[in-house]
């Protein structure tokens, strides 16, 4: 009986520890298997010094037929450019035989511009342009779309199109650079503006072209995916990706674009806007007349500023990349001051050089600087964690919760003082100031216009001012956020300062934190950016805090009429 229980329990372990194993051995194996045929397409893209913009893939999320021997596909690559696919029997044979988008090429007579058709794997969803029906319908590969103006035709209606027909760029026409008016600016060499603005006539009066910038790192890091999206609808030299090419190098695309009219799209957060802006003002103090017009589509963790010019709170793919690209089209123009931030240290740190910032969103001091500081620390830590935008906004839930109890910030009454343009201010027993240029802050609360009986009217980031508002501590910020509570409201100011007297205090200005020892603080004007606003319906869940679905730039025509 003991031999047979043995047994039976040595049998258990066996099978215990193979349902263990086996998963384990089939994803190392399968991650092996991936590695190598990824190794193995990287090198005959090296050897072949690839026109391509491939991507490799595990799994295609819609039925895929290979560009070249028209079988069906689970895995291989694609081109983000063009959208050939391949398995990888056939790369070699894609890369010889099938052209991708040529970025600067010459236009024929008369600005004579062909279609470029690539056959199959068309969007769903989509119809001829011949007999209106519908395209891709077949389970292989078949019919065609053009890849400038994303025209798909049937096989059988293809011949009965009028040969030689132009290509007229499609809907997002006045957003692409076309190919030849890049191979014209290559013919004129280093030319003047008023010489670019000649060669622009070529492409309408309506050309606003748009440069996208992406962070592929920020928020729930889908700057990757988009990409891939943005050079597929545009040109891809127009697209860039901010982790290979810092803001000031991709916006030299400026300086041969026409002087007034260029626009430029940020895919990120509130930190990648600002790291364009401030390299929007470099080319400003160099004497650069390419200024371009900025929109951005949030992608970061709190999105303040997108969620003031009416881009909403965080895009998650809720919407296509098309309805995206027909929202910069219809945006309309606003402008944003912009502050500088000055650090001087007291004491045996004073010698050193004043800590200079800018500031498009708020500066604050106390518990939601400290909660940005804890969560900074743990990101840099360990950065793959904090992929996801629910989990940033978990973790910051939790150090607000912490810092409920243990209250680090308090007695800060005591150890500053507020000056707004130049008159000092009685503080009452808070935790913690705010300076804001925005209407929101903490992820989507509209902290100055407040709640309740007592509404204020809302804050313009263009008017010139500061709002300074002040807070008891963690728990009230959280009271603000679900609108139980309004913050006291301490003044407005051209001008802000605030004397750290002593102790450390967390600190951030638009989101990057830092601890600081005694200081002074001041807050003054610096410069105006030219932003894009999109009028068209929130989609925040803030709307009940104003009167209108229009973001609060777009109030300057009530204003007027109220002081008249």
């Amino acid at each position: 009986m003991e031999e047979t229980s043995w047994f039976l329990d040595r049998r258990l372990l066996v099978w215990t520890g193979i349902a263990i194993l086996l998963p384990v051995l089939i994803t190392l194996g399968w991650s092996y298997r991936r590695s190598q045929r990824a190794r193995r397409i990287r090198g005959i893209l090296r050897r072949s010094r690839s026109q391509h913009s491939w991507s490799y893939t595990d799994l295609f999320n819609k039925p895929t037929y290979c560009s070249v021997c028209g079988q069906h596909i689970l895995h291989g690559a694609f081109c983000h450019g063009c959208g050939v696919c391949s398995d990888e029997g056939c790369l070699r044979i894609a890369e010889r035989n099938l052209p991708c988008k040529e970025v600067v090429a010459a236009a024929a007579a008369r600005g004579f511009v062909a279609h470029h058709w690539v056959r199959g794997n068309v969007p769903l969803c989509s119809y001829c342009a011949v007999c209106k029906g519908q395209c891709g319908a077949q389970p292989t590969l078949c019919d065609f779309r053009c890849i400038w103006c994303q025209v798909t035709v049937h096989d059988d209606c293809k011949p009965s199109l009028p040969e030689g027909e132009k290509c007229n760029f499609g809907e997002f026409r006045n957003l692409i650079i076309p190919p030849h008016y890049l191979h014209n600016v290559n013919q004129l060499g280093r030319g003047q503006p008023e010489d670019y603005a000649k060669l622009a006539s070529i492409c309408g009066p309506n050309w606003t072209p748009l440069i996208v910038l992406a962070n592929t790192r920020s928020g729930n890091n889908m700057g990757e995916e988009l990409l891939g999206e943005f050079k597929m609808l545009l040109n891809p030299l127009q697209v860039f990706d901010l982790t290979k090419l810092a803001p000031i190098k991709a916006l030299q695309l400026c300086t041969i674009l026409p002087p007034k009219g260029v626009r430029v799209l940020v895919c990120g957060g509130d930190g990648t806007v600002g790291w364009v802006l401030d390299a929007i003002d470099e080319m400003r103090i160099k004497g650069h007349e390419h200024i371009p017009y900025v929109t951005i589509l949030p992608l970061g963790t709190g999105n303040d500023l997108a969620n003031s010019l009416g881009w909403g709170a965080g895009y998650a793919g809720e919407i296509p990349i098309e309805e995206v690209l027909r929202n910069v089209m219809d945006a309309e123009a606003v402008k944003l001051d912009r502050w500088k931030v000055q650090v001087t240290n007291k004491g045996y740190c004073s010698f050193r050089k004043p800590k200079v910032l800018s500031m498009n969103n708020y500066f604050s001091v106390g518990p939601d600087a400290l909660m940005a500081l804890n969560f900074h620390t743990h990101r840099e830590k360990t950065p793959s964690l904090f992929s996801s935008r629910i989990f940033n906004k978990a973790v910051y839930f939790f150090y607000g919760t912490k810092d409920c109890l243990v209250q680090e910030c308090k007695d800060l009454d005591k150890k500053i003082e507020l000056e707004l343009d130049g008159e000092r201010v009685d503080l009452p027993n808070l935790e913690g100031i705010i300076v804001l240029n925005i209407g929101y802050w903490g992820g989507g609360c509209r902290l100055w216009e407040g709640m309740g009986d007592e509404p204020y009217p809302p804050a313009r980031p263009d008017d010139g001012l500061l709002e300074v508002v002040g807070v008891f501590g963690s728990f009230h910020c959280a009271q603000i956020q679900v609108k139980l509570a309004n913050p006291v409201r301490l003044g407005q100011a051209h001008t802000v300062r605030l004397i750290l007297k002593s102790s450390r205090m967390p600190m951030q200005v638009d989101g990057e934190p830092w601890a600081q020892g005694p200081c002074t603080i001041t807050i003054t004007h610096k410069t105006q950016a030219q932003m894009l606003c999109h009028t068209g319906e929130q989609t925040d869940d803030e709307d009940d805090a104003s009167s209108t679905s229009e973001p609060e730039l777009s109030r300057e025509a009530e204003a007027t009429d109220e002081e008249s």
